[in-house]
């Protein structure tokens, strides 16, 4: 039977609120012990080892040099926003801080892709309003007052915007080698502010050892956006992905206790509600 690219393009980007929605729970929950920097570059370089290994086992064609160079400048970007986002997941509530971030990460590239692409169907679009909805409930607090950490949230936001676009311009290239130059992208501006700061010790032995394995399911992550964005439009890829903070937040509720108003349950509702309108044709 054959699958509409809307649907797999769903498929890929509810993979993909799986794999970072978990990363962003162990990040920010080990950054709370570890200089957030020092944390992301061990991210960065186990997910590198992760997706080496598989683009060279691979054997897929390299990508054009200009495509490796919007690529590297996409990890560059979602590298220190990783940075800058684990630090607010870390100073505030995970379950208030990532939303933000997520929000302002997705809107960006959905205007881009509206503007170059057109505009989708009247379903996908009331899909983006179930979706900004449900992402904005999750975000809202009782008492009215901004949540620690968001402005930190609203940095890493731009940066995943640039990281989006970026890996956008690497058209259908070999998403393990995509994954691995975004990854060499992110190691290298993470691991020269850590030698700025002269800070190499400031994280555990089991701070490494959560780094490597968050590294590497955020960069199954990155795999699974890539296969979303080659499949499907930019915005629908990135208007699903984006709902990876549902995930941080059911994690932070289950493994931390963190209170779960039921605004925050309706928003949820609504994102879920939101994923068969995107992938609507």
């Amino acid at each position: 039977m054959y699958a509409s690219p809307q649907f797999v393009c769903a498929a890929y980007g509810l993979a993909a609120v799986v794999a970072w929605g978990t990363s962003d729970f162990l990040g920010g929950y080990a950054t709370r012990r570890a200089n957030a920097f020092v944390f992301t570059a061990v991210v960065n370089l186990g997910g590198l080892l992760m997706v080496g290994t598989l683009a060279t086992a691979s054997h897929a064609p390299f990508l054009s040099w200009r495509g490796a160079a919007w690529v590297l400048a996409g990890g560059a970007s979602g590298g220190s926003a990783l940075a800058i986002f684990y630090r607010a997941l870390s100073s505030g509530r995970m379950g208030l801080t990532a939303p933000v971030s997520a929000v302002l990460g997705a809107a960006i590239p959905v205007l881009f892709a509206m503007f170059t692409e057109g505009l989708p169907g009247r379903i996908p679009i009331l899909g983006f309003a179930f979706a900004t909805a449900g992402l904005w409930l999750i975000t809202r607090t009782e008492d009215g007052g901004r949540p620690e950490g968001v402005g930190f949230a609203v940095l890493a936001g731009f940066g995943f915007a640039g990281f989006y676009l970026c890996l956008h311009q690497a058209g259908e290239g070999s998403v393990f080698w995509i994954a691995t130059l975004s990854r060499t992208g992110g190691l290298v501006v993470t691991g020269l502010i850590v030698l700025a700061q002269r800070n190499f010790r400031d994280i555990t032995p089991a701070g490494l050892r959560w780094g490597v394995l968050t590294g590497c399911i955020d960069s199954l992550g990155t795999i699974l956006f890539v296969r979303a964005s080659q499949t499907g439009r930019l915005d629908e890829a990135v208007v699903i992905s984006s709902l990876y903070p549902a995930m941080t937040v059911l994690l932070a509720r289950l493994v931390l206790k963190e209170h779960f108003t039921r605004w925050r349950f309706v928003g949820l509702l609504a994102a879920l509600a939101a994923v068969p309108m995107i992938a609507a044709q």
